[in-house]
């Protein structure tokens, strides 16, 4: 039976697409490429879910004026600390998806809170990653008066007596306590954690010899290792950090290939337009590339990543299974 082209059939059909897909799909790209040309229409939030001093208020201040400059907006930060970084990202996770409210925080709220909270207010998903911002490594501080040279000397000296080093965390769930679990896991240790309520009074037992160790976070700890309060021992990141060529990683010091890394990123409401979503990602990017913000970034030792929302979201869904699994064997609880 030979061919033959329905053309009113082929009508309908493509009259019910457009319909149904074609034309509400258009709109809603053409609806994203105006919203992202006029954005922003008014005053930018940046939710900091810790307090001031921290890495993420930081870094959120670094960047909130030249963003102003860059937007013709004011560009506001609003510290909202609690629940270990919970309490601001869930108030972002509900805000209206337009970009005017946006997270600067720990990636940990994306990637371990999920599997260390039993009842966490939002989810993962309500969350769309915009940029990272930088990633630190976790440094291996100790006092000065300390006779340990290198965490070499750590593990070593804790096979011989286990148990024997006291390591300060910032809390219970944190990064800094995960990294300590990371270790015991990876090299059969059993270092001793101890938690604080936070990473200051964390950092002045350690100064004081109170502790043995911590692991932290580059920004609050480079001003006293510069300064000549507190030693470097190791830090994480697999390659050594340019501003302290000196140090060695602990992949290098005996476990190869360990890496923890503390990241901060920008996150804005899911449902977000995808323009709007690129725009940020672009402009933030190109700020974080002038040499000032640079400079910035270097002295809190800081490297920055500077990627796409698509990279970003890929790294973020790797580094929730490596920390999910720490947490699940570690058997962590938040505090």
């Amino acid at each position: 039976m030979p061919f033959t082209f329905n053309s009113h059939a082929k009508t309908r059909s493509l009259t019910r697409w457009l319909l149904t897909i074609g034309v509400p799909l258009a709109l809603s790209l053409a609806m994203g490429a105006v919203q992202a040309q006029t954005w922003p229409t008014k005053t930018v939030k940046i939710v900091v879910p810790f307090a001031p001093g921290g890495a993420s208020d930081i870094l959120a201040r670094a960047i909130a004026q030249p963003l102003s400059q860059f937007w013709g907006q004011s560009v506001v930060i609003d510290n909202k600390p609690g629940a270990g970084g919970t309490l601001g990202a869930d108030i972002v996770a509900k805000s209206e998806p337009d970009g005017h409210t946006l997270l600067l925080s720990d990636v940990a709220v994306h990637t371990i809170a999920p599997k260390l909270y039993p009842k966490l207010p939002y989810s993962p998903e309500q969350l769309a990653p915009v940029i990272n911002l930088a990633t630190f490594a976790h440094i291996l501080i100790a006092p000065n008066s300390t006779p340990l040279k290198t965490f070499a000397d750590v593990l070593t000296q804790d096979k011989a007596k286990p148990g024997r080093f006291s390591v300060a965390s910032s809390g219970n769930g944190t990064s800094t306590h995960l990294t300590i679990e990371m270790v015991n896991m990876t090299a059969a240790t059993q270092l001793t954690h101890v938690p604080y309520k936070g990473g200051g009074a964390a950092l002045t037992d350690v100064i004081s010899g109170q502790v043995d160790l911590m692991f932290i976070g580059a920004p609050p700890a480079m001003p006293l290792i510069q300064g000549g309060k507190l030693k470097a021992l190791a830090v994480t990141t697999t390659s050594r950090m340019s501003t302290l060529p000196q140090v060695p990683t602990v992949s290098e010091s005996g476990l190869p290939q360990f890496e923890s890394v503390a990241a901060q990123g920008i996150f804005a409401p899911a449902g977000t337009s995808r323009e709007v979503v690129q725009k940020i990602n672009q402009d933030i990017a190109r700020l974080i590339r002038q040499p000032d913000i640079k400079a910035k970034w270097d002295q809190i030792g800081a490297e920055p990543v500077d990627n796409t929302p698509q990279k970003f979201a890929a790294w973020l869904g790797t580094e929730a299974v490596k920390w999910g699994r720490v947490v699940q064997v570690s058997g962590a609880k938040p505090d």
